[in-house]
């Protein structure tokens, strides 16, 4: 019997940073998610894994993943428009400064712990570090929400600030989050202050692996 499959993200303790994936990289770095929910939603996190390791399904799987766009069988691709980076980390750093002045005010050391393990270090100092770029005026002074409301909030920016990208550059980042992020359905207001956080985000991306 199939087990379903566990929606995970990404350890904050461990890198982030992806190479640049091209055609052959995208179905090995989908979201199983995603996969899943393009063959079949009962299939296992094991059978699943061993599909997208497959080097002989991988061209198949990303045809299946694009919707076969005339677009993906061009070149090899480049940088994504993430630079490779994980679209998790960079929704966090992006929610970090939507929150910035909630970050400011966690002051005791619990309530940093709980947040720094949920958001990792890199995100609150981004976050502090922007706090002119901040969007988000109410306070949220429980740093369990908080963790939770960065998350939503930098997820919803980071699929407003794909929207106006190319489809396939779009769906090379968001094929790598689990289904049912706020990235696939972001609200208006997201969509106000995405170019702006976004550019932080590239920008502090670029800083810490410059394209040679």
């Amino acid at each position: 019997m199939s087990m379903p499959v566990p929606i995970e993200t990404p350890q904050l303790d461990g890198l982030f940073q992806l190479p640049a994936l091209g055609r052959s990289g995208l179905a090995a770095s989908v979201h199983p998610t995603r996969l899943a929910a393009r063959l079949d939603p009962a299939l296992s996190a094991a059978t699943l894994a061993k599909l997208q390791k497959c080097p002989r399904l991988q061209r198949k799987l990303t045809e299946l993943l694009l919707d076969n766009d005339s677009e993906s069988n061009g070149v090899d691709w480049g940088p994504d428009l993430l630079r490779g980076n994980d679209p998790h980390r960079a929704a966090l750093l992006a929610g970090s400064v939507w929150h910035a002045r909630s970050l400011l005010k966690l002051v005791s050391q619990p309530d940093l712990t709980v947040l720094i393990e949920r958001l990792g270090a890199d995100a609150h100092a981004f976050g502090i570090r922007h706090l002119a770029h901040a969007i988000a005026d109410r306070l949220i002074a429980d740093p369990e929400k908080l963790a939770r409301q960065i998350e939503h909030d930098g997820h919803a920016c980071l699929g407003a600030w794909l929207h106006h990208s190319p489809v396939m550059e779009r769906n090379r980042v968001l094929l790598r989050l689990p289904v049912g992020t706020a990235a696939d359905n972001p609200e208006p207001k997201h969509g106000n202050a995405a170019g702006q956080l976004f550019s932080l985000v590239v920008r502090h991306f670029e800083a810490e692996s410059p394209l040679i």
